[in-house]
Parts: C-alpha cells; sequence; structure tokens
C-alpha cells in the first residue's frame, strides 16, 4: 500500500514552550471523511472544538498513522527555530514510519518552511509545498495533530506558572504575555534568545524571577 505522510509544525513564532511537529500517514484513495465532521482545514482556520472533532476521529481511525516530537526551549535558543522545527520533523517522521509494516511505497510532503537533513530521509525524496496546509490534507491532519499536542501542553505548563495565562495565549506575544514577563520576569520554559529587549529593559519594581521546569 502506498503512504502520504503529511508533516506540520506548531509554534515556532512562539516566546514559551517548545515547537511541535506532527506527521500523519494517509493511504493511497483514503476518502472516508464522515460528513458529520467540520470541513477538513488547516489547524489555524479551525475552532478548538473543531479540531479536537478531528483529532479524535485521526486517533481513532485504523487507517491513518501519527505521531509528534518536541522541541524544547533551551535548544531552541542553541540551534535556531528552523533547525528546531526541522530536527522535530524528522523525528516525528520517524514515530510513524515505525508503525508502516505494509507500505509500499511513501511519499512524504511538509508544509513550507519544513525541510527534513537527515539521509534516510533525503532517500524518501520529501517535498516542501508553499502553503502546504491548505493544499494538502495530509499536512492539514498534521498540523490538527501538532497543534493539540502543543496546545495540552501549553495548558500543563498554565497549571505549573500560574500568572503566566499561557493556556490562553499558548506562549505567543501577546499583550497579556508581554506585561505578565515584564511583572513576574522570565521563566525556564521561554526562549531567551526571542526575549532579549524585554532582559535588557525589564519593567521598573519587576522581580526577575527564573522559574525551573
Amino acid at each position: 500500500m502506498r503512504y502520504t505522510i503529511g508533516i506540520d509544525e506548531v509554534g515556532r513564532g512562539a516566546l514559551a514552550g517548545p515547537v511541535v511537529v506532527a506527521a500523519v500517514a494517509v493511504p493511497e484513495g483514503f476518502n472516508s471523511y464522515p460528513r458529520h465532521l467540520p470541513k477538513l482545514k488547516d489547524s489555524k482556520r479551525l475552532s478548538q472544538k473543531q479540531r479536537e472533532v478531528w483529532y479524535a476521529y485521526i486517533w481513532e481511525n485504523q487507517q491513518l498513522f501519527s505521531a509528534s516530537a518536541r522541541v524544547y526551549q533551551h535548544k531552541i535558543d542553541r540551534l535556531n527555530i528552523s533547525q528546531s522545527a526541522n530536527l522535530a520533523a524528522g523525528r516525528a517522521l520517524d514515530g510513524v514510519l515505525k508503525q508502516l509494516n505494509d507500505a509500499d511505497a511513501i511519499d512524504v510532503v511538509l508544509d513550507g518552511g519544513l525541510y527534513l537533513r537527515r539521509k534516510k530521509h533525503l532517500s524518501l525524496r520529501p517535498k516542501t509545498i508553499v502553503r502546504g496546509d491548505q493544499r494538502r490534507n495530509s499536512i492539514k491532519l498534521a498540523s490538527i495533530v501538532a497543534k493539540i499536542k502543543r496546545d495540552k501542553y501549553l495548558s500543563f505548563l498554565d497549571c505549573r506558572y500560574p500568572g503566566y495565562n499561557l493556556g490562553a495565549h499558548k506562549g505567543y506575544g501577546t499583550k497579556m504575555h508581554f506585561q505578565a514577563i515584564r511583572e513576574l520576569g522570565i521563566l525556564e520554559v521561554h526562549r531567551e534568545s526571542f526575549l532579549k529587549s524585554i532582559k535588557m529593559q525589564p519593567k521598573a519594581g519587576s522581580k526577575n524571577i527564573v522559574r525551573g521546569l
């Protein structure tokens, strides 16, 4: 059986938490999307409830295979975000490949900005597609898995670090998030390379707190 593996990431531009990449393998000719499901779109174009419905469908459908991988903030600071996302893409792909025992052939497609660098992956001739999350169903499914996985992790961090509202803004640079950083300090889960200006210009009277995960 031939499979197409779609790969997409979430969290590239966030100030806190990992970048998460998911891979979803779809068999050739697969078209069994139930009518009761929302129209399949990139995760950013779906509501949270719609994403959860799609995630449950992906998880329960035995014809679909998925895996995800994270690269955390410390490595992002060391490598940069592009290399970190590509590293996670390779790990997510490996997770799916381990599940495909009956694959006769595999096509790998990635959303724009993601690339595979290892020789074993290049042998699959992966294709990076501009706006792939709008054009390929396999990439749309991967974007949903990545989004759900990352959001759940940020909600966990929100409970661990109250006051930063990480569950609300998911680590992105909202006004609320910047205000919390200036008032409470930088956390261990923040990407310090993304926050140099905040570190250099803290709000007057703020506490310079760094908390471990």
